[in-house]
């Protein structure tokens, strides 16, 4: 029977130069310190009363990422220590985690953050449409940022066993990459990342240039609670 650190060394060897976010929602610190131990420094979050449980249980140099629908009345629980969030999906959210660092004396480093595109057809899933992001990145005073930093885009593929169509949503989001990497952010060398791919699709992420992939269950197994 494979061991965490077992399946963490597979899944690490297929990654390249891309950066392995392991999931770790719905699993306990036991585990995550498994996988801690085992090497893994990235884990991510989509709760945040959970994460919050699980910070001072847990070693102090965890990369903790923030990857679920945030709600605007819970990032002051998060600001403090976040890392790096994956879910910005409207100006609002990426106005009130500035507006809590500033509150809260965060200076350095800045959050990083991922813009969220809903790139498949499923309503259940959150994101920018391709329209309202343009708005977004038009309006927005994004390079007037003092507490975050946006560093790319974040995508969530259909749920299919259809490849083609997964790597059609996958392709559109790192061509609207490379599309803004050319306009709004043509100076920003740190707008570079793309946050795609879960453990059942990730192969055909990294495929289309996923520099980070987010994996639970190939991980840790399935949930726990």
């Amino acid at each position: 029977m494979s061991t965490i650190k077992d399946r963490l060394t597979n899944i690490w060897n297929e990654l390249g130069n891309a950066h392995l976010v392991a999931v770790a929602k719905f699993h306990s610190t036991e585990r995550i310190q498994e996988a801690y131990d085992a090497g893994q420094r990235i884990f991510g979050e989509s709760r945040v009363q959970e994460l919050a449980q699980k910070v001072d249980k847990l070693p102090t140099d965890i990369e903790w990422h923030f990857i679920g629908t945030l709600q605007r009345n819970k990032v002051k629980y998060i600001a403090p220590y976040i890392h790096t969030v994956h879910s910005i999906d409207r100006g609002s959210l990426l106005t009130e985690l500035e507006r809590q660092c500033e509150r809260q004396g965060r200076t350095a480093p800045p959050i990083r953050v991922f813009l969220q595109l809903h790139i498949s057809g499923e309503e259940t899933k959150h994101g920018f449409s391709h329209e309202e992001l343009m708005d977004f990145l038009e309006k927005y005073p994004i390079h007037e940022l003092k507490h975050t930093h946006i560093v790319g885009l974040m995508g969530m593929a259909e749920y299919t066993d259809d490849a083609a169509v997964i790597e059609q949503q996958f392709e559109a989001l790192h061509s609207t990459l490379m599309e803004l990497q050319k306009s709004y952010f043509r100076d920003d060398p740190l707008f570079c990342e793309l946050s795609m791919g879960m453990s059942h699709d990730y192969p055909l992420a990294l495929k289309h240039g996923a520099t980070y992939v987010r994996i639970g269950t190939d991980i840790f197994g399935p949930r726990e609670y």
